[in-house]
């Protein structure tokens, strides 16, 4: 593929993905603050509109230039990703802008690549943007993180979920600067790495979902558990791989299988939440958000096959 061509592609699906991952990251935070820091719920807010127009921008840009392969992935949007936005809103009260969501549900109507004048220039100071974007957020998670482990902030949201959110950010940032430099990156990249980053992802969600859950939810926590474990020996076997490649074919395809199997079970878990049908305090978009993930390396693990 023309370099100039990859580099737009790249760019626009890394933006659509990870945008809207750090927008809800903010809605998360937010709603996650008492009374008393409104200042951080607000600086939260101000982010999250900042993040939808980034979205909003990369969406304008992608039509008709990211792969059918990443639209239909189920890593940009599900079919549950609007109502999980208009339900958490009228949970929490934090406005949530439909209309990006619509326009990325209308991508897959743009099969061809359009011309749009300089476009790889308005995709460089996309990037350029999200980098400033991503900056401002690994900072203020980083601030909230160090006053919660510090005892001087107190939130609904876990200490390992504010890490958690903070590694994708870095993870976003690192990508963006590559693409940048324009050195031929690619966002796929090394998959043994990808496979470390996102089993302990994949993970970490099972044992949210399984500490979110009510107690009587009782069959849902020991399917959680059991996913929590099956993803915490995937990642022992993937550090093994490190030392002896030869064994990423098989941790590759135990991986995919797994995160099949989870994938299944956060869209059944988000469909029940939609429903009213499970006991939780888990927001419906983070149900959603979690298996956006699941499909994004999904997508990722299948391009090994």
């Amino acid at each position: 593929m023309d370099p100039r061509e990859y580099f737009i592609r790249q760019s626009l699906e890394l933006n659509l993905f990870f945008a809207r991952i750090m927008k809800e990251h903010l809605i998360f935070l937010e709603a996650g603050f008492t009374p008393r820091d409104v200042n951080l719920a607000r600086q939260a807010d101000m982010l999250k509109d900042q993040f939808t127009q980034l979205l909003t921008e990369a969406v304008r840009l992608s039509r008709g230039v990211v792969r059918q392969e990443v639209l239909i992935s189920g890593e940009i949007v599900t079919p549950y990703t609007l109502q999980a936005e208009r339900v958490t809103q009228f949970y929490t009260g934090i406005f949530i802008d439909p209309a990006v969501t619509q326009a990325e549900m209308m991508l897959q109507r743009y099969p061809y690549m359009q011309r749009l004048p300089m476009i790889d220039q308005q995709v460089f100071m996309l990037n350029h943007k999200a980098i400033g974007l991503v900056a401002a957020i690994i900072q203020f998670k980083e601030y909230v993180l160090k006053n919660v482990l510090g005892c001087r902030l107190f939130t609904v949201n876990y200490p390992l979920l504010i890490d958690h959110i903070l590694r994708e950010a870095r993870l976003y940032h690192t990508m963006l600067n590559q693409l940048q430099s324009y050195n031929g990156f690619n966002i796929e990249g090394d998959l043994l790495e990808q496979e470390l980053f996102w089993n302990r992802i994949m993970a970490e969600h099972s044992k949210f979902i399984r500490g979110l859950l009510d107690p009587t939810e009782e069959k849902l926590m020991e399917t959680a558990n059991d996913f929590a474990k099956e993803f915490d020996e995937l990642i022992e076997e993937a550090q093994e791989a490190v030392k002896d490649r030869r064994r990423l074919p098989k941790v590759t395809e135990e991986s995919r299988e797994a995160t099949e199997s989870i994938r299944d079970f956060k869209a059944q878990g988000t469909e029940g939440l939609l429903q009213c049908k499970i006991k939780s305090i888990i927001l419906p978009l983070l149900g959603d958000h979690t298996l956006r993930e699941a499909n994004h390396y999904l997508r990722i693990l299948k391009t090994a096959r």
